[in-house]
């Protein structure tokens, strides 16, 4: 990954903006500006934090449990080792920088944070200026490698899925099957799964985001499986639903409303139009089916270096869809009381079309 041009990239947003530099703690970002994989385990822990000025050398800064690896992964910026914290640290660097204009990542840093910087930044003159997806933007547009990387990924997923598949059968429990697949994904070499894997079975898949249960996968009623695993620190995402077992006609019915929604929904993806375009492409056709009520989540998000970025499929995604965007295409209907199905595809979005990275057909044999 060419680092040094992303970040020009950006340094030149910040001089267009009239900041002076940026402090990067968002992880995903981080990562993509500087190829520093250390992993953050929630939002009140960090392993590095990046500040890069609008013109010059960047830094990494980071403290001692990082510092080997940082040296090893990052070669284009100055690591800098602090001991007493990074408030501390900063008190002390900045003034050298030449920073009257500090520019920071406002959906992501704590509020307690920010105010903590607002009055350290008080006494040396510095003015705090939050920014807003100025690196999401950037990442939303994949690069060849990037492609390459996750369509890697998709394949693996997959690869995972078909090879439990055959151990699903009716009297497993949820959280057994997600265990096996989570599993599954280190063996193969994942780093992780990229989320919770959800396993619903029977009433459980009218849940979106269910949680896997103890509750027994039940014969003849359908079973969602929604699976990801990060690969070289980019995601897959990947929904499958089935019947273990015979399906019935409803069952039947629901799915292939499902899957003409998804079609439509990939028919209409290409550069130009509008996340809400493709969205409605979609919702049309579960709607005039007659279960509109029934599907009320947006139909797809980007994936990339997060299983949920950049851009909206939905009813209020208004920003064009560009060539290289990776997005999901994930229509469902969820009936209390009786269950669900969601199918989901990644596909790369192309100047005429887009690209889809899934194969796998195991779950069309209903």
């Amino acid at each position: 990954m060419n680092y040094s041009k992303r970040i020009k990239r950006l340094q030149k947003t910040l001089r267009r903006k009239k900041i002076d530099g940026i402090l990067i703690s968002q992880p995903q970002n981080r990562r993509y500006l500087s190829g520093f994989t250390a992993f953050d385990h929630d939002i009140s822990e960090s392993s590095g934090v990046l500040f890069l000025p609008a013109s010059g050398k960047g830094f990494l800064l980071t403290d001692f449990r990082y510092a080997l690896q940082a040296e090893q992964e990052v070669s284009h910026l100055d690591v800098k080792i602090y001991q007493r914290g990074l408030s501390q640290f900063l008190k002390k660097f900045l003034p050298k920088q030449g920073i009257d204009v500090m520019g920071f990542e406002s959906q992501y840093m704590l509020h307690s944070t920010v105010q903590s910087l607002e009055k350290m930044f008080s006494k040396l003159n510095i003015k705090l200026a939050p920014l807003t997806g100025i690196v999401e933007k950037m990442r939303s547009i994949k690069e060849p490698r990037e492609i390459e990387i996750i369509r890697k990924s998709v394949r693996l997923n997959e690869k995972v899925f078909k090879a439990i598949f055959p151990a699903i059968q009716p009297g497993k429990s949820e959280i057994e099957i997600a265990l096996a697949l989570e599993q599954e994904m280190r063996k193969r070499g994942a780093e992780r799964a990229s989320f919770d894997s959800i396993v619903a079975s029977g009433d459980n898949g009218a849940l979106p985001h269910a949680v896997p249960t103890p509750s027994p996968i039940l014969k003849n009623r359908s079973l969602t499986i929604d699976m990801g695993l990060v690969l070289d620190g980019y995601c897959s995402d990947m929904t499958r639903t089935f019947a273990v077992g015979k399906a019935d006609k409803e069952y039947k019915k629901i799915h292939r409303i499902v899957r003409r929604a998804q079609l439509a929904g990939l028919k209409a993806v290409r550069a130009g139009v509008t996340g809400q375009e493709v969205d409605k492409a979609a919702r049309e056709v579960i709607t005039e089916a007659g279960y509109g009520k029934y599907f009320r989540h947006s139909l797809g998000h980007g994936v990339g270096l997060a299983v949920h970025e950049a851009p909206s499929l939905s009813p209020r995604g208004t920003a064009k869809l560009k060539e290289g965007m990776i997005v999901t295409i994930e229509p469902g209907i969820y009936i209390p009381g009786w269950g669900g199905v969601r199918l989901e595809d990644m596909v790369v979005v192309t100047r005429k079309g887009c690209d889809n990275l899934n194969r796998d057909t195991t779950w069309l044999d209903i």
